[in-house]
C-alpha cells in the first residue's frame, strides 16, 4: 500500500487531477485483455519525462512498485499491477510530435494509437506497416514494449524492424536518448533493441522515432478454402517459392471458420476446413500479376473456392472479420487462454494436427488462427471456468503444446510477449545460464526493482 503522504507527492508531481484512487478508476486499471486482475493502489496520468522521472525517483526512494500502461490490450499481463503499487497511464502523452517527409521518419509520444499515426502518415503517402489485431486500441508504447507483429509481418517485419530511437526515463529516474534518426549508427550497445520488447521492465518510453516507408500505391485481397490444412499450409510454402511475398497471409481453421461464417458475408463450402486469407501489394502492374499467381497457385493446389474481394470496402470487411476472430471464438466457450506460438511453416501442419489431438484428449475446442506467412499461429484454449473438470486441464494443454512448440524448434510467444503468463515457462525455451544473464540486466538497469516487477522471470 502507497501511504497517503507518498500519495500526496505524486499529486504534486502530476497534479490532484491526474492522480486516482477512486474505485472504478483502479478497477479499469487493474485487468488486460487476458481477464486476469490485480488492483493498483492508485493510477497516475503523467503529462511528461520530467513527470515520470520525478514520479520513477519517489518510487526507488520509498519503495513502491511502478507499472506503465498504455490501453491494456495485452494478452499477457504485461501491464498488470501484480504487487500493487502506481499504475503509470500514458494516457495523456498522445502526440504524433513530428513527420518528416524528406527522412521518411516519425516522432510520436508512447500513447498515440497505431492506426491514428497510419491514418496521419498515409495522409502523405507515407506507411507504417506494423499492425496488430489490436490496431484501433493498442498504443505505440504498448507496441514497442511487446514488439508487436500483426498482419503484415511477412512482408514489412514486426515493430522493433521500425524503431529507431527513443527517449526513456530509466527506473532509477534518469533519462536518456537511444539509439539515431539515420539509417546507420552503431555507437555503443544497441540500447533500442534492448528495450524494444523488454515489456516495460527495463525504462519507461518518452517517446519515440519510428521509421516510415512510401505508402504502397495498390493492394489485392483473396481468399481461398481448402478441404484440408495440410492443402493449406503446402499453399502457402508454393506462393512464397514462386517469388510471391504477400503483405499478409492469414491462416484459419475450421473452428474459426465457423465462429465468423455471418460476418464473412459470403457462402462458405460446407467442407472447408482451411481458409486461407491473402493480400499482396505494390505497384499496379506487379500487384495484378502477383494476385494472378496467388490465384493460379491456390487452384493448382485443391482450393475449393477461391475469391477476390471487389473492392476497398470489402476487403477491409475481411480483415475486421479477421481482426475480429479473437472475440468471435467466444461462441464456443465462455473463458479462453490465447497462446500466440511460431513454428517454421514446414511444421503448421503438424502442430494443427497436434491441436486437433489435445482437444479430443483433453475434450476442448481449440480453434487455431493467425499469420500462416511467418507461422504465427494464435492457439486457443477455450474452456468454462464454473466447470472444474475443463479448468483444471487447461494448464496441462498448454504444456504439452508448449512442448511440441519447442521440439519443432518454434518458440512459446511470437508478438505478445512473456509478462505473467508465460514466465513459467520460459525456461522451457531459454536456457538457464540465458535467463540469468536477462536477471542481470534487469537488475543493472533497475537496482531497487520497482519497474514492472512480476513480469518475465518467476522471481526478482
Amino acid at each position: 500500500m502507497i501511504p497517503d503522504p507518498v500519495l500526496k507527492e505524486i499529486s504534486q508531481i502530476v497534479g490532484h487531477q491526474h492522480l486516482t484512487t477512486q474505485q472504478e478508476h483502479l478497477e479499469a486499471h487493474a485487468s488486460d485483455a487476458t481477464k486476469l486482475a490485480f488492483m493498483p493502489d492508485a493510477v497516475a496520468f503523467p503529462g511528461s519525462g520530467e513527470e515520470i522521472s520525478h514520479i520513477l525517483l519517489l518510487a526507488n526512494k520509498k519503495k513502491f512498485p511502478v507499472i506503465p500502461r498504455g490501453a491494456g490490450s495485452g494478452k499477457s499481463g504485461g501491464a498488470l499491477p501484480v504487487r500493487g503499487g502506481l499504475v503509470l497511464s500514458t494516457e495523456r502523452l498522445n502526440r504524433i510530435l513530428d513527420i518528416d517527409e524528406q527522412n521518411l521518419i516519425a516522432k510520436v509520444e508512447p500513447g498515440v494509437i497505431t492506426s491514428h499515426l497510419q491514418e496521419q502518415v498515409e495522409k502523405l503517402g507515407l506507411f507504417y506497416p506494423p499492425d496488430p489485431a489490436s490496431i484501433h486500441i493498442s498504443t505505440i508504447g504498448g507496441n514497442v514494449a511487446e514488439c508487436a507483429g500483426g498482419l503484415r509481418a511477412v512482408k514489412y517485419g514486426v515493430t522493433r524492424d521500425y524503431v529507431l530511437g527513443m527517449t526513456v526515463v530509466l527506473p532509477t529516474g534518469e533519462m536518456i536518448n537511444t539509439g539515431v534518426k539515420t539509417a546507420k549508427g552503431v555507437v555503443g550497445y544497441d540500447l533500442t533493441r534492448l528495450i524494444v520488447g523488454s515489456e516495460g521492465t527495463l525504462a519507461v518510453l518518452v517517446s519515440v522515432t519510428l521509421r516510415l516507408i512510401p505508402k504502397p500505391p495498390t493492394k489485392r485481397t483473396m481468399m481461398a478454402f481448402f478441404r484440408t490444412v495440410p492443402l493449406a499450409v503446402q499453399t502457402v510454402s508454393d506462393i512464397i517459392r514462386n517469388k510471391v511475398v504477400p503483405t499478409a497471409m492469414e491462416f484459419m481453421d475450421h473452428l474459426s471458420i465457423d465462429c465468423v461464417r455471418e460476418e464473412i458475408g459470403i457462402p462458405i463450402p460446407p467442407d472447408a476446413r482451411a481458409l486461407l486469407l491473402i493480400e499482396v501489394d505494390g505497384e499496379e502492374m506487379l500487384t495484378q500479376l502477383e494476385a494472378k499467381k496467388v490465384e493460379t497457385i491456390c487452384l493448382r493446389a485443391g482450393a475449393i473456392n477461391f475469391q477476390a474481394a471487389s473492392g476497398e470496402e470489402e476487403a477491409e470487411r475481411l480483415w475486421d472479420v479477421r481482426r475480429n476472430v479473437s472475440d468471435s471464438i467466444f461462441k464456443l466457450r465462455p473463458d479462453k487462454v490465447s497462446e500466440d506460438i511460431v513454428v517454421p511453416r514446414s511444421c503448421m501442419a503438424t502442430l494443427v494436427s497436434t491441436l486437433d489431438q489435445l482437444g479430443q484428449k483433453y475434450h476442448l475446442p481449440i480453434p487455431a488462427f493467425g499469420h500462416a506467412g511467418d507461422g504465427n499461429i494464435h492457439v486457443n484454449i477455450m474452456f468454462d471456468k464454473s466447470i472444474p473438470a475443463e479448468a483444471e486441464v487447461v494448464e496441462d494443454v498448454v504444456r504439452e503444446l508448449f512442448s511440441k512448440v519447442i521440439e519443432l524448434e518454434g518458440t512459446i510467444s511470437g508478438e505478445h510477449g512473456v509478462g505473467l503468463t508465460k514466465a513459467s515457462y520460459m525456461e522451457m525455451e531459454v536456457s538457464r545460464p540465458a535467463l540469468q544473464l536477462m536477471a542481470r540486466l534487469k537488475k543493472a538497469f533497475d537496482p531497487q526493482g520497482i519497474l514492472n516487477p512480476g513480469k518475465i522471470f518467476t522471481d526478482d
